[in-house]
């Protein structure tokens, strides 16, 4: 993986089944380790949101603030300073973190980690509470070099529908703010696939995108959830999805019309000018290794993958105690086999079919010649130079067909 060797961690012995000395020298620490920083709080809760996060105010964030920083320095000791790829702060909202402890989390990490020259930093932010240029340019002075703005549609009646705490006039302008402070790393992030959504909308909608220029640009179809607002009224009968036919529409001509715009699909759901692939997400597409910080966040550590407590105050408990990390959960080679099937085939570049020979000790074409046969006839998947691929059509039914090739073997 990244920065391990995939079966040792460089930990302190105090850390549960860690060994204490290395047996194997790590791999290519240049390469770096992903870090990602949940920010667990927002202004008010998206009517489709299952992302952990609550009521921003400042005694709670001040409190998350204390424990964050704290388990910088956990890690950072645990981890001997290692050497980071990528920062990303993902939410929750994190442009609802004031300048200046922002800054502190920033000389914290450059304290206890070893940052790369030019490496990627990433902040997610939302139109509502990044509302001008002076912040825009305090975040390049602390280094964040790439943004993720939550536009999620432009359209004031869907975002609406959708509990967006914004409109799309300050979506725009928001972005004109960002690009006029300097940003030249900019993501925007949409939804497709809502209730009385047409592909001609959608259409329309990437329309206005393109014409804003951002380097890359994240297309999600909507997922409903049961115990969301939007799940609940979509259980109640109060709106229906677009039929089959037409998401599939959607998602075809959506994707068409971008890479007749320069943006190149490289994942199920992401699109990017050439040379602005997030560095970040697609190192979890190529199964590196990546520290979660933060309430609720995720880790891959070699085989160990364990998740931060989401509540405050058990959170803030491990932390302090330094018992993060250690409920984990042992991954087999098997798991670690099946993930990579099923993280490759969600990005266009597809599973390295020699590689997977490798890993698993058999022909993966071979064993599955039935079904790839079949699927192949259908316009689903295809072998190119030696990686197995989805078509566009093949991503649409993508889950399926990965849960055939990753179980039924």
């Amino acid at each position: 993986m990244a920065i391990y060797s995939g079966d040792e961690l460089s930990i302190r012995p105090a850390f549960p089944g860690a060994a204490g000395t290395r047996k194997k020298a790590v791999r290519d620490e240049a390469s770096g380790l992903l870090l990602y920083i949940h920010v667990p709080f927002c202004r008010s809760r998206c009517h489709y949101c299952t992302f952990h996060s609550q009521a921003f105010n400042q005694v709670t964030f001040a409190w998350y603030h204390k424990t964050l920083l704290k388990e910088i320095e956990l890690w950072g000791e645990r981890l001997k300073r290692p050497r980071l790829k990528t920062v990303y702060f993902g939410g929750g909202t994190p442009s609802l973190i004031p300048p200046h402890q922002l800054d502190s989390i920033m000389k914290a990490l450059r304290t206890h980690f070893t940052f790369q020259q030019g490496m990627e930093i990433t902040l997610e932010a939302n139109p509502d509470s990044a509302t001008d240029i002076s912040y825009f340019r305090a975040l390049l002075s602390m280094g964040v070099n790439r943004l993720s703005l939550g536009f999620q549609s432009l359209d004031d009646g869907e975002l609406y529908m959708l509990g967006r705490p914004h409109s799309a006039s300050q979506a725009v302008q928001s972005y004109r703010d960002a690009r006029s402070a300097g940003f030249h790393n900019i993501s925007v992030d949409f939804i497709w696939g809502l209730p009385g959504q047409r592909m001609q909308a959608w259409i329309k909608t990437l329309e206005t995108v393109v014409k804003l220029k951002p380097e890359h640009l994240s297309a999600y179809n909507l997922t409903l959830e049961p115990y969301t607002v939007m799940g609940k009224k979509f259980d109640d009968g109060e709106f229906k999805l677009p039929k089959e036919n037409e998401l599939g529409r959607m998602f075809i001509y959506g994707a068409e019309f971008l890479e007749s715009h320069g943006y190149m699909q490289y994942e199920v759901s992401n699109f990017a000018r050439m040379g602005f692939m997030s560095r970040h997400n697609s190192g979890y597409w190529s199964g590196e290794d990546y520290l979660g910080l933060g309430p609720s966040a995720v880790s891959t550590l070699g085989k160990r993958r364990f998740t931060n407590p989401c509540y405050m105050d058990e959170y803030d408990a491990a932390v302090r105690g330094g018992f993060v990390g250690e409920d984990f959960e042992e991954l087999t080679d098997q798991d670690r086999l099946r993930e990579l099937v099923m993280l490759s085939l969600r990005t266009t570049k597809g599973l390295d079919l020699k590689e997977f020979r490798k890993r698993a000790g058999y022909d993966l074409v071979k064993r599955q010649e039935p079904l790839l046969s079949a699927l192949h006839r259908e316009n689903l998947v295809r072998i190119n130079r030696g990686r197995l691929k989805l078509t566009k059509n093949g991503m649409l039914a993508s889950n399926p067909i990965i849960r055939r090739l990753v179980f039924d073997d």
